[in-house]
């Protein structure tokens, strides 16, 4: 079979996106961090219209204010007065409130707003690939700088600062990692289902895992399979591309719970025996 460029231009893209989302989904699920991710996906609206309001390249746009809600995000959630999730849902629904204004306000633009909420992964374009590959390097080196003390900060945060680790660093280091990736995914899932890149591949990761390391290495894996899966299935029943793969990481995650669940059966029974 052969496959026309932008069905290639969209598999590199995706596998990319998936491949670098899996070691930072493994942090995000042990840390409980996924309605940060979705407060981050929906500031990355706000990118877009801020990008076509100023006049300025759209990634960077969205990169510059993903980064910036997740410094605010580190900086209020020291703050006593409103609880975390409370924090992250006023400003998710505001950021996408205010993203959703300023777009219905410009004037002599034609925003397809599908295409940012669910993604366009097969209209991605050359430039759009370098700036995945390009800032998904970036983010890998970072997380693999922080690797050692974002673990210990995960499993004991306040051993780790008696171990003198700048817990409040690292923490926002990783928030920032954690932005510019969801900045880059935008292209492939769309707004609404970016956080489903980082939790899904890593949650079915963890039932096969027996360190971090492998957990990581095994959802980067399932992401890129359900990818190529997703982009399969929707080229073969022409359905969406961004909700095609993650159907298909839900499908490899009740796989997995499947077979865990019957090696665990089978295990059982033979030391029963």
């Amino acid at each position: 079979m052969i496959f026309e460029d932008f069905f290639l231009r969209a598999l590199a893209a995706g596998v990319g996106v998936a491949v670098i989302s899996g070691p930072l989904g493994c942090f995000v699920v042990w840390r409980r961090m996924a309605y940060f991710g979705d407060t981050l996906a929906h500031s990355a609206l706000l990118g877009v219209a801020l990008g076509l309001l100023l006049g300025f390249n759209l990634t960077l746009g969205i990169i510059a204010t993903a980064i910036m809600i997740a410094l605010l995000v580190t900086l209020f959630q020291h703050q006593k007065r409103l609880a975390s999730d409370t924090l992250l849902g006023i400003m998710a629904h505001s950021s996408l409130a205010i993203s959703l204004v300023v777009l219905g306000l410009l004037q002599g633009f034609r925003v397809d707003l599908l295409s940012y909420l669910f993604g366009d992964v097969l209209a991605v374009t050359l430039e759009d690939i370098y700036w995945i590959y390009g800032g998904g390097i970036f983010a890998l080196l970072l997380l693999a700088r922080i690797w050692k003390d974002l673990l210990a900060v995960t499993l004991h945060e306040e051993l780790a600062r008696a171990e003198g680790i700048n817990v409040a660093l690292v923490q926002t280091l990783f928030m920032v990692t954690v932005a510019i990736v969801i900045a880059i995914a935008m292209k492939v899932v769309g707004v609404l289902l970016i956080t489903s890149l980082l939790i899904i591949p890593a949650a079915a990761a963890r039932r096969f895992s027996s360190t971090p390391e492998q957990m990581a290495v095994i959802a980067s894996l399932i992401g890129g399979f359900s990818v190529i899966l997703g982009l399969m299935g929707s080229l073969e029943w022409d359905t969406p591309s961004g909700p095609s793969i993650v159907v298909a990481q839900v499908t490899l995650f009740l796989g997995g719970l499947l077979i865990g669940s019957l090696f665990l059966r089978d295990k059982s029974q033979r030391s029963g025996t």
